[in-house]
C-alpha cells in the first residue's frame, strides 16, 4: 500500500463505483461476453476495453453496422440490472464510506443511475447525496466532466478532491479535472504500474478530519 500523499487533505472524495467501491467484474463480464459473441466479436481483445466507459461509448466504439448504440446499451443495462450475482463490496468499503462526512463525499459511475442503485444494493453501498451516473454528461469517462460536476453539486474546487480510482479512463478523467487519483487494485489481476498512490482496498485505511480537511491514513 502507497498512501504517501496523504499528508495531503481534501474538501472531498470521490469514488467510482465499479471496480472501486463494488466489485461487478463477473457480472459485466459474463454479460458482454454474451454481447460480444453475437456480434462476432473477439472476446478475449473485447473484454478488458469495457471498464470504466459508458456502455454506450463502449457499443459506439465497435463500429457495428446497423447497430443503434443507444438501444443497445440500453437492452444491455436491462441484463445488468437483472444479474447482480456476485456483485460485492470490495473489503473496507462500507465502513470506510461511512468514516466519511457524509457532505464530503460522492459516487461518479459510467454506470446509468438504475444500474448503479442496483449494485449499491447487492453490495450494501449507501447512496451519498450527491452521486454522477451516465445520464448526467454528455462525454463519459475519460473525459473530466463527470468528476467536475460532482466537485460543482459538492461545491468544492476540483484541485481539493481525491478520486479514487481502478480503470484507466477513470483514472484519466480524474488527471484531466486536475485532482489528484488514488488507484485502487482490488480487482486488477495484475500490478498496476502508476505514478498515483494505490490501495489493494480499504482495509487499515482511516480518516482525520480537521477544520472540514480530510486527510488519508493507513495503518497496517
Amino acid at each position: 500500500m502507497s498512501v504517501e500523499r496523504s499528508s495531503i487533505a481534501y474538501r472531498a472524495f470521490l469514488f467510482d463505483m465499479d471496480g472501486t467501491l463494488l466489485n461487478s467484474v463477473a457480472a459485466t463480464e459474463r454479460i458482454w461476453t454474451r454481447w460480444a459473441i453475437r456480434h462476432g466479436l473477439d472476446v478475449a481483445k473485447f473484454l478488458p476495453t469495457i471498464h470504466g466507459v459508458r456502455a454506450v461509448d463502449t457499443v459506439a466504439r465497435q463500429n457495428l453496422p446497423g447497430v443503434d448504440a443507444q438501444a443497445e446499451a440500453a437492452q444491455l443495462t436491462v441484463e445488468e440490472i437483472e444479474d447482480v450475482e456476485g456483485v460485492v463490496e470490495v473489503p473496507g468499503a462500507l465502513a470506510f464510506l461511512k468514516s466519511l462526512p457524509p457532505t464530503q463525499w460522492a459516487i461518479v459511475t459510467s454506470a446509468p443511475m438504475a444500474l448503479a442503485l442496483r449494485r449499491m444494493e447487492a453490495a450494501g453501498i449507501p447512496r451519498p447525496e450527491v452521486m454522477v451516473t451516465a445520464e448526467d454528461v454528455s462525454a463519459g469517462k475519460p473525459n473530466p466532466d463527470c468528476y467536475l460536476l460532482a466537485a460543482q453539486r459538492l461545491q468544492v474546487a476540483p484541485e481539493e478532491c481525491l478520486v479514487f480510482e481502478d480503470a484507466e479512463a477513470g483514472i484519466k478523467a480524474g488527471e484531466a479535472a486536475g485532482m489528484d487519483v488514488m488507484v485502487v487494485t482490488a480487482t486488477h489481476t495484475h500490478p498496476v504500474v502508476t505514478l498515483h498512490g494505490q490501495i489493494a482496498d480499504y482495509r487499515g485505511l482511516s480518516i482525520a478530519v480537521d477544520d472540514g480537511l480530510i486527510r488519508l491514513s493507513s495503518h497496517h
